[in-house]
C-alpha cells in the first residue's frame, strides 16, 4: 500500500512541476515579447507592451488556476486509490484467514492423509531443488 501512495505522490509532484514549468515558460515568453517590443520604442509600442503584459498575466493566472484544479483532482484520485487499496488489503486478509481456517479444518479431519500429502510435497520439492 505504501508503494501505491508513493506512486500517487510522484504523479502529484510531476503534475505540479509541469504546471510550474508552463507558468515559467509563459512568463519568459511575455518578458521576451515585451523586451522586443520595448526596443522598437514609440507610443504604439507602449500600448502593445501593456496588452502583452496583461495577456501574459492572464495566461499565468489561468495556468495557476489549472495547476490548482489539477492538484485538487489528483488529490481526490489519490484518496480514492488509497481507499481502494485499503479495501483490497482488508479483503485479501479476510480471504487468507478463511483459507487458513479451511486448511486447518481439513488437516484436523484427515490427519494421516495430510501428513502423506506433506511428505509427498516435500519429496517433490527436494527433487526439484536437487535437479
Amino acid at each position: 500500500m505504501a508503494d501505491i501512495k508513493d506512486r500517487v505522490k510522484g504523479a502529484i509532484d510531476t503534475g505540479a512541476d509541469k504546471a510550474k514549468n508552463l507558468t515559467d515558460q509563459a512568463a519568459g515568453a511575455a518578458k521576451d515579447a515585451t523586451e522586443r517590443v520595448g526596443n522598437t520604442g514609440g507610443q504604439q509600442g507602449s500600448g502593445f507592451i501593456d496588452k502583452v503584459q496583461d495577456n501574459a498575466q492572464s495566461a499565468m493566472h489561468a495556468v495557476g488556476d489549472f495547476a490548482n484544479r489539477a492538484g485538487d483532482r489528483i488529490g481526490d484520485y489519490a484518496g480514492k486509490v488509497e481507499h481502494w487499496a485499503e479495501d483490497a488489503y482488508h479483503h485479501a486478509g479476510e480471504y487468507a484467514k478463511d483459507f487458513g481456517t479451511e486448511v486447518t479444518s481439513l488437516i484436523r479431519r484427515y490427519p494421516v492423509q495430510a501428513l502423506l500429502v506433506g511428505f509427498g510435497v516435500g519429496l517433490l520439492l527436494g527433487r526439484v531443488v536437487r535437479a
